[in-house]
């Protein structure tokens, strides 16, 4: 046995060394073969100059160095799922009494493992793991099974954590007659874990269990190739050190800076004052141009027409304006609409409430206009504000208009008869309008395009002495309204 455990040592301590170098490679800055020092004033000990340059706001001097990756930290639990292939050793002693002896062929495996390591460079594992497998030469179905406890030994690197493992459980199979057999198993390891993330990674093992011979005679070996999903639990997270101050965020550090507190330029951090005026340039009017504060200008009129806007930034100076332009606002046609907004500049609008805001002249479409005035074809329960259903295909063709003219917005008003108490009759008028509104509401129109009105008996088109007349005055009128 002393032969197997001396092999599985040196291949571990080899694959450590091997990992550990990889990581110094991946973590250690490229070396430089010169040195360039800087003096307090900007200027390299080599002689090139570097004043007006700024000090760079990352550098991370006087700072602990940060370590990339997720390496193992101390106290950490370790979840994981695994799958792979186990060659049974062909001299295993894994058989039933009442059977001959069994081969087993390869066999894919999959399994769950919990480990704790309560110090960055050791834990102790449990895990249980079934395969899928056969009898060699009968092709019969067969199982293993294995329940393990181990101690892990590994390099707590950043990028790769090379590992040897070490321990003991039972191996045992079972096949399709239900013959079962399990031995007592020791085995060793090594590999390999590679973290994703903060706290999921993938291992790999290349593992050795050794069991009894079938004829007792020594230790049968069955390999293994596992690879595993991970999750750590207890991960602190790491963050990289903060860099050096830069208060008034100029890209000048705070030890750099003459003027930590106002952001600045080069050559020292400082606000600067271009036509040296004594007026910074961010709150000089004419950074090129020496003046008197506050604004920094020259003495001279900047905004002759005293809209606010000056020279030369006022692209009509001599005529009052707005900002940002400092010319007015022209309405060439007269329609009320500005220029900048009329896409008919030179063409007065038509006000009749179909698109009154574009500046166009226009004409209401004749499917619109069927739908003003007096509509004919609605029709409510006698004193009631209920719509009948023979009203239905009018209000279904006025919605289909509303919906092709999103532009045009209408007053619904209801109007009644005479007879009977007037304020029963224009409260009916109200809540008639307010009927048919509800209706096409609840047909896809805005109810902001919607507008009622209850006129009551106010409004007659016909006399209402007689029946006809009466039933004429009993009506629903649409109005489209100007935007």
């Amino acid at each position: 046995m002393s032969k197997y455990v001396t092999r599985w040592i040196v291949w571990g301590l080899s694959a450590t060394a091997a990992s550990n170098a990889f990581a110094q490679t991946a973590t250690t800055p490229e070396a430089s073969g010169s040195v360039s020092l800087s003096s307090s004033d900007g200027a390299k000990s080599d002689g090139s100059a570097t004043a007006g340059a700024p000090a760079p706001a990352n550098t991370t001097e006087g700072y602990e160095p940060y370590t990339p990756g997720s390496p193992p930290e101390n106290n950490l639990l370790e979840i994981g799922i695994f799958g792979g292939l186990i060659f049974p050793s062909s001299s295993h002693n894994l058989r039933y009494e009442a059977y001959p002896h069994r081969e087993f062929t390869t066999g894919g495996e999959f399994g769950a493992r919990l480990g704790y390591y309560p110090l960055s460079f050791v834990g102790a594992e449990v895990e249980a793991m079934a395969a899928a497998s056969k009898i060699r030469h009968t092709e019969t179905a067969a199982a293993l099974y294995a329940g393990r406890v181990q101690l892990v030994l590994q390099a707590p690197s950043g990028y790769i954590t090379p590992f040897i493992l070490g321990g003991f459980g039972r191996l045992g199979a079972i096949d399709r007659l239900m013959a079962n057999d399990s031995d007592p198993e020791w085995h060793l390891g090594v590999g390999a874990k590679v973290p994703f993330s903060h706290d999921f990674g993938m291992r790999v093992d290349l593992r050795d269990t050794l069991t009894e011979k079938v004829q007792q005679d020594g230790q049968a070996q069955t390999f293994e190739i596992l690879v595993s999903l991970t999750s750590t639990v207890g991960r602190k997270m790491k963050d990289p050190p903060a860099p050096p101050a830069d208060s008034d965020h100029d890209g000048f550090v705070d030890s750099a800076d003459q003027c930590p507190n106002d952001p600045g330029v080069a050559p020292n951090g400082c606000p600067a004052d271009t036509d040296n005026d004594g007026v910074l340039d961010k709150d000089d009017y004419c950074p090129r141009e020496a003046g008197p504060a506050p604004k920094g200008c020259p003495i001279i009129d900047l905004d002759p027409d005293k809209d606010g806007v000056p020279v030369p930034c006022d692209q009509c100076p001599t005529e009052k304006g707005v900002k940002p332009t400092g010319c007015p606002i022209r309405d060439t046609d007269g329609d009320g609409i500005p220029d900048d907004k009329d896409k008919c500049p030179k063409e007065p609008e038509t006000k009749n409430g179909y698109e009154d805001q574009d500046g166009c002249p226009d004409t209401v479409p004749e499917q619109v206009k069927k739908f003003t005035g007096v509509i004919q074809g609605i029709f409510f329960d006698k004193n009631k504000a209920t719509i009948r259903p023979e009203s239905k295909r009018v209000l279904g063709n006025a919605g289909k208009v509303l919906q092709t003219y999103p532009s045009v917005s209408l007053e619904i008003s209801g109007h009644t008869s005479s007879e009977g108490d007037a304020e029963f009759n224009q409260r009916l008028s109200q809540d008639r309008a307010d009927s048919v509104k509800q209706w096409l509401v609840e047909a896809g129109i805005p109810p902001e395009r919607l507008r009622t009105r209850g006129a009551g008996p106010s409004e007659p088109i016909a006399d209402n002495k007689t029946a006809a007349g009466r039933e004429k005055n009993r009506r629903i009128e649409f109005k489209v309204l100007l935007q």
